[in-house]
Order: structure tokens, then sequence, then C-alpha cells
């Protein structure tokens, strides 16, 4: 090999996406019950990755124990080569930090603006001032559409916004990684077609990681660079890839899930 294609390779391993989320045969379980077994994979930094799979399968499960909710005992999960379950309690505080959670509902305080609810991270876990602290609240609220709406309380706006305020709390400490239960959840089609453009705006402008539950077709297809699937049945992960791919090539069971409605045709243009 020649110094010049040397240096060329040392480039492009410099330049190759860093692993920002790794789970290796993790073990879900509530007590003695076991919901998933063995789930092992990886999410790439600046990767949309889509959990998929039916009722009951341990989509939102596998959310609580990636955030921290539920204590990894079995298994192991790192965030850019941490180990997230043998981190200790100021080391796993940390690592939240640099965590953006949307659940399902938006969470917001229904008795708070959206001003104040977007500004509650950022007096709880910085020292900006009164003034910067509304600076950053007017930008991640101009970020998701929301600009003149910093007054208004949850209950005088739309579900799709709320959704949108949810994500500007959600994204005030500017987290590395991004993390939505069911985003879609409630939505009509278009406000939920206005989310997943923003969800894509934000992997493309900011870089960020981001990790969604969803069992909705188009949402799944329009945003996910990578997806897994949860067989509840087999109570193991059966699928790991683009699901543009996956509704081709995938397991039975995946593309029977990807091909419901006839949506996936749909979205492909077949």
């Amino acid at each position: 090999m020649s110094p010049s294609d040397a240096s060329a390779q040392q480039q492009s391993h410099s330049q190759s996406p860093r692993v920002a989320i790794e789970v290796k045969d993790l073990e879900m379980a509530y007590g003695s019950y076991v919901v998933m077994s063995g789930v092992t994979f990886t999410v790439q930094e600046g990767q949309i990755m889509v959990i998929m799979g039916g009722s009951g399968s341990g989509k939102s499960t596998l959310l609580r124990y990636l955030i921290g909710l539920k204590e990894v005992e079995k298994g192991e999960v790192f965030f850019y080569q941490k180990n997230f379950g043998k981190a200790s309690e100021e080391e796993k505080e940390a690592i939240q930090r640099s965590f953006g959670v949307l659940y399902q509902a938006g969470a917001l305080w229904s008795a708070l603006t959206l001003a104040e609810n977007v500004a509650l991270p950022l007096e709880q876990y910085t020292k900006l001032s009164v003034k910067e602290v509304a600076e950053v609240v007017s930008i991640k609220l101009a970020l998701v559409g929301l600009k003149g709406f910093e007054e208004f309380y949850p209950s005088e706006i739309s579900g799709g916004m709320r959704k949108r305020a949810g994500l500007a709390r959600a994204m005030a400490l500017d987290p590395a990684l991004l993390f939505f239960d069911e985003p879609s959840a409630g939505l009509d089609p278009i406000s939920s077609r206005r989310l997943d453009d923003l969800i894509l705006r934000l992997r493309d402008s900011l870089g960020t990681t981001i990790v969604v539950v969803t069992h909705e077709l188009p949402s799944i297809f329009a945003i996910a660079d990578t997806s897994i699937f949860l067989d509840g049945e087999t109570k193991r992960m059966i699928a790991h890839g683009d699901p543009k791919e996956l509704v081709k090539e995938g397991d039975p069971k995946v593309r029977q899930f990807l091909l419901r409605g006839g949506s996936a045709n749909k979205t492909n243009g077949a």
C-alpha cells in the first residue's frame, strides 16, 4: 500500500460515524416475567433508529431501559462506549443530561406557558441568566415552528403543537440523543407528517442521534435510517436494518408487519 493510500484509508476511518448507542444481549423483564431477551443492536451517531413490533412486544419497555427508567440487570447498554448499567449514579446523571425525551403525551405542565415549560430544564441544570434562558427558549420554540406562541398554555394549542412544544423542551439542553415514544400518537396525518419532517430536519441540521418507538408505517418509512423489530411471540429481536430493505428481504413476520394495509407499497412507489 502506498503512503497516499494509507493516508486516505486512515482519513476515511477517522471520518466514519461513531457508535452512539450499543446494546448487547439485553434482557428486559418485570420481576421474573421476561418480556424480551438477547436484544443486541447498535445505532451510529446521526442515525434515526425506529423500534418496531406488535402491541405488547416491549417497544416502550426497551425505551425505558435506554433512558434509565428501568435498571439493566442482564446485558449491557453503552452510550458512546460508556457502560450505562455499570455507571455510578453521578456518571448516569451526566449521561442522562445528554438525553432529550419526548413522551407520548408530550408531558407539558398545564399550569405553565410554553416558554416556562421549555425553560424548566435550563433553570434546573444550567447557570444561565434569566435573559439567556429567555433567548434559548425563543430559539428552541422557533426551531419547532412555534415562534410567537411563547405565552400560550398547552390547553390553548393543538395536539400537534403540544408535541412540538414537548420536543422544544426535550431539546433545551442541546442533547446528543433524542428519544421519542409514539410521537405521532393521536395526531392527524398532516400533523404527523409535519412532525416527521421536523425530526428529519433535526437529524440533518444538528446531527442528533434519534431513537423512535412507533408502529405508524408512514413514519417508519419516512424517517428511519435503521430499525429493529421486537417479536412478542418468540420474545426475541428478529430483525435489524433499514425498513425499506427489510420489507423486501426480511423475516416473514417483519414483512407482514411492514406490508399491512399496503402502506409500504404506496410509500415506496411499488
